[in-house]
């Protein structure tokens, strides 16, 4: 093609582009700002919180002596985010599976859709309330805090997050592999579990790993729910300590060292948190090459 083809952009276009760069450069530098600020403050005030003793001890309750580490707060984590993941994950994508293979031209399916994208958007605290209400006050099950009802909070926050996610990789498969198996003669659920399943597996589980790093991080539904207790414990029937109670009961204490505490507590979570991000990205990137 001859340059004529291609017309020199006017002055006054190259400035607009300059300035939309320029603002979204902006933008950009304003949007990191703070992040950079959060992660400074969390290595500044809670690096030095950092040990061996930290990691391997309970929090004694002592405002005089040594108050102790963060054990049974990152075991109560863990423990609580496992037995969340195991409800909310299985069935957040039985849901999507169900709305992608069965609901397309469905109208209960749409109502489930709706609900769902409601349940995205309810703040984490109404959860800790409604399983409040009904299972530590009420008389549906042994009334008192227990670590098992913490994870059936979490797992109701997770639940939205799973099945939306799980539904979007679902319907990303192409119709042409659902197609090829039925033609075969394979019924439509040896389909799901050898064809569609397999297929879109890096994304769920992309999309599960996201899901456990919110729930990981929340204060609001353990509140209300597994209380919280210095000693560590294994027993999902009792009261269970967590990261984000342990930061919440120490970062308003008088004391220093427990103040300190609450910042080693919260950079030893956000780092969780990043490395379950790291995964997530990790697995997409890699489903996406291959």
């Amino acid at each position: 093609m001859s340059a004529a083809a291609f017309p020199r952009l006017s002055a006054r276009r190259r400035r607009t582009d300059r300035a939309a760069r320029g603002l979204l450069a902006l933008g950009t530098v304003v949007a990191l700002v703070p992040l950079v600020l959060v992660l400074y403050y969390l290595i500044k005030r809670g690096a030095g919180a950092l040990s061996w003793h930290f990691f391997t001890t309970d929090p004694t309750g002592s405002f005089l002596g040594d108050p102790g580490g963060i054990k049974s707060a990152i075991l109560g984590t863990v423990l609580m985010v496992a037995l969340a993941s195991a409800i909310a994950i299985p069935i957040g994508i039985g849901v999507a599976l169900y709305l992608v293979e069965y609901g397309k031209d469905n109208r209960f399916a749409a109502t489930v859709r709706y609900f769902i994208d409601v349940m995205t958007g309810v703040p984490s605290i109404v959860f800790g309330l409604f399983v409040y209400i009904t299972l530590v006050i009420g008389d549906i099950v042994t009334p008192g805090y227990a670590g098992w009802k913490g994870s059936v909070a979490l797992a109701l926050l997770m639940l939205p997050v799973v099945t939306r996610s799980a539904e979007v990789v679902l319907v990303l498969v192409p119709d042409s592999l659902r197609e090829a198996a039925l033609a075969l003669g394979a019924p439509r659920w040896r389909v799901i579990l050898r064809v569609v399943l397999p297929t879109a597996l890096p994304g769920l589980i992309t999309g599960s790993l996201l899901a456990i790093a919110r729930a990981a991080g929340e204060t609001a539904p353990l509140l209300f729910t597994a209380a919280i207790v210095f000693g560590t414990s294994f027993d999902l029937n009792e009261r269970m300590n967590s990261m984000p109670i342990q930061i919440f009961n120490d970062v308003g204490q008088a004391q220093d060292r427990l103040v300190e505490r609450a910042w080693g507590t919260a950079l030893t979570l956000v780092v969780m948190i990043l490395l379950l991000t790291l995964a997530a990205r990790l697995i997409a990137r890699r489903s996406r090459l291959t």
